[in-house]
């Protein structure tokens, strides 16, 4: 699931010692639920090439490439954007806080010496931020939000904030602030 290296049990506010850190910290969270949306955008792609195959339509032909396009548009849509949120991936290390989404795109780096602060946000629900996904709020900045529950919280040095869901955040924001100490 995550490497934290050490088993440090300190808590996420104390630096660590540089010894103790790690050289890199890594962790994730899934949605298993996303894999039913996908699988109804599979059942829409689907029903649009039975349609454009086995066409019984007698209506005309507008009305038919007008159903096989919605049908693959939509599906296509749903398909893909919930398999992109399936899971989020973060990893820490010397450098950079590095998320990815799905299976790698999209892809945030931020290097280190953009971070002003890391904190534990104890509650993300996919409802304060609209959805899953990769969303923007106003008033609470950028948000990557795979399931509810925890996650972490880091102030760019601009003010922009960007909050993540990740099993382990308490790692997530010890292994920040301990390089963010050094």
């Amino acid at each position: 699931m995550h490497d934290t290296g050490t088993g440090d049990t300190r808590g996420a506010d104390a630096p660590g010692d540089p010894a103790d850190t790690p050289e890199v910290w890594t962790g994730h969270a899934t949605n298993r639920g996303q894999w039913v949306l996908a699988s109804i955008g599979a059942g829409c792609v689907a029903l649009g090439i039975d349609l454009a195959v086995e066409p019984s339509w007698s209506p005309g032909l507008a009305p038919l490439v007008m159903s096989v396009v919605g049908c693959l548009a939509a599906g296509l849509l749903v398909l893909f954007g919930t398999v992109a949120f399936t899971r989020v991936r973060v990893r820490v290390d010397r450098e950079a806080l590095e998320i990815r989404c799905g299976y790698g795109l999209p892809r945030r780096r931020i290097t280190l010496d953009q971070v002003d602060s890391a904190r534990l946000a104890p509650w993300i629900s996919p409802r304060n931020w609209g959805g899953w996904g990769y969303r923007w709020r106003p008033g609470m900045g950028t948000a990557v939000v795979v399931r509810r529950g925890p996650g972490f919280v880091v102030v760019l040095g601009d003010g922009r904030r960007l909050t993540v869901t990740v099993d382990d955040a308490e790692g997530a924001v010890r292994a920040i602030r301990d390089r963010l100490a050094h």
